[in-house]
Protein backbone atom coordinates (compact mmCIF):
# COMPACT_ATOMS: atom_id res chain seq x y z
CA UNK A 1 0.00 0.00 0.00
CA UNK A 2 2.84 2.38 0.81
CA UNK A 3 4.54 1.68 -2.55
CA UNK A 4 1.29 2.32 -4.43
CA UNK A 5 1.12 -1.16 -5.98
CA UNK A 6 -2.00 -2.08 -4.06
CA UNK A 7 -5.16 -0.10 -3.29
CA UNK A 8 -5.76 1.03 0.27
CA UNK A 9 -7.14 -1.83 2.33
CA UNK A 10 -9.55 -1.18 5.18
CA UNK A 11 -10.47 -4.07 7.44
CA UNK A 12 -13.84 -3.91 9.16
CA UNK A 13 -13.73 -3.75 12.94
CA UNK A 14 -15.10 -6.72 14.79
CA UNK A 15 -17.59 -5.57 17.38
CA UNK A 16 -18.61 -7.95 20.13
CA UNK A 17 -21.86 -6.88 21.70
CA UNK A 18 -22.64 -8.05 25.18
CA UNK A 19 -25.92 -7.34 26.89
CA UNK A 20 -24.88 -5.12 29.78
CA UNK A 21 -28.31 -3.82 30.65
CA UNK A 22 -28.83 -4.27 34.36
CA UNK A 23 -31.10 -7.05 35.44
CA UNK A 24 -34.09 -6.32 37.64
CA UNK A 25 -33.35 -6.02 41.36
CA UNK A 26 -35.64 -8.96 42.16
CA UNK A 27 -33.71 -11.20 39.72
CA UNK A 28 -30.35 -10.14 41.20
CA UNK A 29 -31.52 -10.97 44.73
CA UNK A 30 -32.91 -14.32 43.55
CA UNK A 31 -29.52 -15.20 42.03
CA UNK A 32 -27.72 -14.07 45.19
CA UNK A 33 -30.04 -16.17 47.36
CA UNK A 34 -29.40 -19.20 45.12
CA UNK A 35 -25.61 -18.67 45.30
CA UNK A 36 -25.78 -18.59 49.09
CA UNK A 37 -28.12 -21.55 49.57
CA UNK A 38 -27.32 -24.00 46.76
CA UNK A 39 -24.33 -26.19 47.67
CA UNK A 40 -24.07 -27.87 44.25
CA UNK A 41 -21.96 -25.22 42.38
CA UNK A 42 -18.25 -25.04 43.23
CA UNK A 43 -17.45 -22.88 46.26
CA UNK A 44 -15.02 -20.75 44.24
CA UNK A 45 -17.77 -19.80 41.78
CA UNK A 46 -20.24 -19.06 44.58
CA UNK A 47 -17.82 -16.72 46.39
CA UNK A 48 -17.02 -14.84 43.17
CA UNK A 49 -20.72 -14.59 42.29
CA UNK A 50 -21.50 -13.14 45.71
CA UNK A 51 -18.84 -10.43 45.22
CA UNK A 52 -20.27 -9.56 41.81
CA UNK A 53 -23.91 -9.53 42.87
CA UNK A 54 -23.47 -7.86 46.25
CA UNK A 55 -20.54 -5.47 45.81
CA UNK A 56 -20.64 -4.78 42.05
CA UNK A 57 -17.08 -5.91 41.56
CA UNK A 58 -15.83 -6.60 38.04
CA UNK A 59 -14.35 -10.04 37.50
CA UNK A 60 -11.03 -8.41 36.52
CA UNK A 61 -10.77 -6.97 40.05
CA UNK A 62 -12.04 -10.11 41.81
CA UNK A 63 -9.29 -12.29 40.35
CA UNK A 64 -6.67 -9.83 41.70
CA UNK A 65 -7.85 -10.21 45.32
CA UNK A 66 -5.44 -11.91 47.70
CA UNK A 67 -6.11 -13.81 50.89
CA UNK A 68 -4.68 -10.77 52.71
CA UNK A 69 -7.59 -8.71 51.34
CA UNK A 70 -9.94 -10.81 53.46
CA UNK A 71 -9.80 -10.03 57.19
CA UNK A 72 -11.63 -12.22 59.70
CA UNK A 73 -11.48 -10.99 63.30
CA UNK A 74 -13.71 -13.78 64.58
CA UNK A 75 -16.92 -11.74 64.55
CA UNK A 76 -16.76 -9.81 61.27
CA UNK A 77 -15.30 -10.70 57.89
CA UNK A 78 -14.24 -7.73 55.75
CA UNK A 79 -12.96 -7.53 52.20
CA UNK A 80 -10.65 -4.75 50.98
CA UNK A 81 -12.34 -3.42 47.87
CA UNK A 82 -11.82 0.24 48.70
CA UNK A 83 -11.37 2.35 51.79
CA UNK A 84 -12.57 1.37 54.36
CA UNK A 85 -12.80 -2.41 53.95
CA UNK A 86 -16.36 -3.62 53.37
CA UNK A 87 -17.97 -5.97 55.89
CA UNK A 88 -19.54 -9.11 54.49
CA UNK A 89 -23.08 -9.91 55.66
CA UNK A 90 -23.35 -13.10 57.72
CA UNK A 91 -24.31 -15.56 54.93
CA UNK A 92 -21.57 -14.26 52.62
CA UNK A 93 -19.08 -14.19 55.50
CA UNK A 94 -19.85 -17.85 56.24
CA UNK A 95 -19.36 -18.69 52.56
CA UNK A 96 -16.02 -16.85 52.54
CA UNK A 97 -14.88 -18.61 55.74
CA UNK A 98 -15.66 -22.00 54.16
CA UNK A 99 -13.75 -21.03 51.02
CA UNK A 100 -10.73 -19.83 53.00
CA UNK A 101 -10.74 -23.01 55.08
CA UNK A 102 -10.66 -24.99 51.83
CA UNK A 103 -8.07 -22.67 50.20
CA UNK A 104 -4.88 -24.63 51.10
CA UNK A 105 -6.37 -27.74 49.49
CA UNK A 106 -7.02 -26.26 46.06
CA UNK A 107 -6.34 -28.44 43.04
CA UNK A 108 -3.26 -26.63 41.74
CA UNK A 109 -0.32 -27.35 44.02
CA UNK A 110 1.75 -24.65 42.30
CA UNK A 111 -0.73 -22.00 43.44
CA UNK A 112 -1.16 -23.01 47.08
CA UNK A 113 1.33 -20.54 48.48
CA UNK A 114 0.71 -17.72 45.97
CA UNK A 115 -1.70 -15.77 48.18
CA UNK A 116 -4.28 -15.23 45.43
CA UNK A 117 -7.86 -15.65 46.57
CA UNK A 118 -8.59 -17.22 43.18
CA UNK A 119 -5.30 -18.87 42.13
CA UNK A 120 -4.78 -19.86 38.52
CA UNK A 121 -3.16 -22.87 36.92
CA UNK A 122 0.16 -21.10 36.39
CA UNK A 123 2.37 -20.87 39.44
CA UNK A 124 2.09 -17.53 41.20
CA UNK A 125 -0.63 -16.22 38.87
CA UNK A 126 -4.29 -15.51 39.64
CA UNK A 127 -7.09 -17.17 37.76
CA UNK A 128 -7.66 -15.57 34.35
CA UNK A 129 -10.72 -13.33 34.31
CA UNK A 130 -12.20 -15.11 31.29
CA UNK A 131 -12.01 -18.43 33.14
CA UNK A 132 -13.84 -16.96 36.13
CA UNK A 133 -16.45 -15.32 33.89
CA UNK A 134 -17.04 -18.70 32.23
CA UNK A 135 -17.43 -20.36 35.62
CA UNK A 136 -19.98 -17.73 36.66
CA UNK A 137 -21.95 -18.20 33.47
CA UNK A 138 -21.91 -22.00 34.01
CA UNK A 139 -23.78 -21.51 37.29
CA UNK A 140 -26.23 -19.05 35.70
CA UNK A 141 -24.70 -15.74 36.84
CA UNK A 142 -24.27 -13.11 34.10
CA UNK A 143 -21.23 -11.18 35.42
CA UNK A 144 -21.67 -7.90 33.53
CA UNK A 145 -25.42 -7.65 34.03
CA UNK A 146 -25.15 -8.67 37.69
CA UNK A 147 -22.48 -6.04 38.34
CA UNK A 148 -24.47 -3.35 36.50
CA UNK A 149 -27.58 -4.15 38.53
CA UNK A 150 -25.66 -4.15 41.79
CA UNK A 151 -23.88 -0.82 41.28
CA UNK A 152 -27.12 0.89 40.27
CA UNK A 153 -28.82 -0.38 43.42
CA UNK A 154 -25.88 0.70 45.58
CA UNK A 155 -25.90 4.30 44.26
CA UNK A 156 -29.62 4.49 45.00
CA UNK A 157 -29.05 3.46 48.61
CA UNK A 158 -26.08 5.71 49.44
CA UNK A 159 -24.33 8.78 48.03
CA UNK A 160 -22.31 8.06 44.88
CA UNK A 161 -18.99 9.38 46.34
CA UNK A 162 -19.36 7.05 49.33
CA UNK A 163 -19.99 4.06 47.05
CA UNK A 164 -17.05 5.07 44.85
CA UNK A 165 -14.65 5.18 47.77
CA UNK A 166 -15.94 2.02 49.46
CA UNK A 167 -15.89 -0.18 46.36
CA UNK A 168 -12.97 1.23 44.39
CA UNK A 169 -14.88 3.08 41.67
CA UNK A 170 -14.18 6.54 40.25
CA UNK A 171 -16.41 9.34 41.60
CA UNK A 172 -17.55 10.39 38.13
CA UNK A 173 -18.59 6.85 37.26
CA UNK A 174 -20.81 6.47 40.30
CA UNK A 175 -22.25 9.99 39.88
CA UNK A 176 -23.16 9.17 36.28
CA UNK A 177 -24.76 5.88 37.35
CA UNK A 178 -26.66 7.60 40.15
CA UNK A 179 -28.05 10.13 37.70
CA UNK A 180 -29.04 7.37 35.26
CA UNK A 181 -30.72 5.40 38.05
CA UNK A 182 -32.63 8.44 39.28
CA UNK A 183 -30.73 8.80 42.54
CA UNK A 184 -31.61 11.62 44.92
CA UNK A 185 -28.15 12.29 46.34
CA UNK A 186 -27.33 15.14 43.95
CA UNK A 187 -26.73 17.67 46.74
CA UNK A 188 -24.50 15.45 48.86
CA UNK A 189 -21.11 17.02 49.57
CA UNK A 190 -18.38 14.43 50.16
CA UNK A 191 -15.61 15.04 52.63
CA UNK A 192 -15.11 15.79 56.30
CA UNK A 193 -18.16 17.53 57.82
CA UNK A 194 -16.86 17.73 61.41
CA UNK A 195 -15.74 21.35 61.07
Amino acid sequence: MEAGTMPRLVLPTHVVKQDQTPMHQHRRLTLLRRVLNDDSPPLRSRVAAALVLLYAQPVSRIVRLTTDDIVDDGTTVTVRLGDPPSPLPAPVADLMRCYLAEHPNLAYASSRSSGWLFPGRQAGQPMHQTSLQDRLREIGIPPQRGRASSIRQLVLQAPAPVIAKAFGYHDKTTMHLATEAGGTWSRYAPGDHKR
